[in-house]
């Protein structure tokens, strides 16, 4: 019964507001968690602290949803560092990307940077399989609902990469490898996680921060592994410069299949290098 109250909300709530066009502004902020303790004695506690202070402004990012019922744009917005400190990046990843999706045309792009180069990636806008749930809990001055999904990780997603192993110990089994992705000797990835997102018919926009969207509602909240996104303010009907929807248009542009290939290749070839320096040999990757 619970659930079926859910459904007739949602659905009055759509009713009422699908013939309106609206513009609005979301603001999120992210942050991933690294569990430095499956490092054990390997690591001081000392370097484990330095290494999570460099690791800050990477791990802790805030970015913008500019929406209409149409399409948006997700970007990050710059932070300043604090002096003295030195930016951190993952392997080649700059982060401060750009996505587009535009759920009309069912198109999807994404402008990264990786290794210095800058790549336009593009995608169909393929509608997330979200199971809707009744239960309920306040962001803000909105009353969101959750919803969940079986992610399938891919091989290259850093935030979820985590030390092959970690689970070996005194009462502790080792990771299912079944479920695992091999990354290095000692790094893997789930092949699966499940998202849950707290999305608001209060505000009926099938979007959400990143790649997530496809429910009756605007996202608020996203739980993804080791990685939380939470609204932290919602803007409506807003019309300024920094609202503007468009498309972005720098790089090379590549299918995600393809995208995923040059990452898969060039990660290779930073192995091998690291590989021949270590035994004191010389060489440099290129794309």
């Amino acid at each position: 019964m619970r659930k079926i109250t859910t459904y007739l909300f949602l659905l009055c709530t759509i009713s009422l507001w699908s013939q309106k066009q609206f513009q609005g502004r979301a603001v999120y902020q992210s942050k991933t968690t690294v569990d430095m303790s499956s490092w054990g004695a390997e690591m001081s506690e000392e370097r484990k602290k330095q290494i999570k202070a460099r690791m800050k402004n990477f791990l802790e990012k805030s970015y913008t949803l500019n929406f209409t019922t149409k399409e948006s744009v997700y970007k990050e917005e710059a932070k300043l560092q604090a002096p003295g400190t030195r930016g951190f990046r993952f392997g080649g990843f700059t982060g401060g990307g750009i996505k587009y999706k535009n759920l009309q045309a069912n198109k999807v792009l994404e402008s990264v940077e990786f290794f210095g180069k800058k790549f336009l990636i593009t995608d169909s806008a393929e509608k997330p399989k979200w199971e809707l749930g009744s239960d309920t809990k306040q962001i803000g001055k909105y009353t969101c609902f959750k919803a969940t999904l079986v992610k399938k990780v891919g091989a290259f997603d850093w935030r979820n990469m985590r030390r092959r192993g970690r689970g070996r110990g005194k009462g502790k089994k080792p990771s299912d490898k079944s479920k695992t992705t091999k990354v290095t000797e000692e790094i893997e990835i789930p092949k699966e996680i499940t998202v849950t997102a707290w999305y608001t018919p209060q505000i009926p926009v099938s979007n959400g921060p990143g790649e997530y969207w496809g429910l009756p509602g605007l996202i608020l909240e996203i739980n993804e592994g080791t990685t939380t996104i939470l609204c932290s303010e919602v803007i409506m009907n807003v019309k300024d410069k920094e609202t503007k929807i468009e498309a972005p248009t720098k790089g090379d542009q590549v299918t995600r299949e393809e995208y995923n290939k040059i990452v898969k290749k060039k990660m290779e070839e930073m192995r091998e290098m690291f590989q021949r320096r270590r035994g004191g040999g010389r060489g440099r990757g290129r794309f």
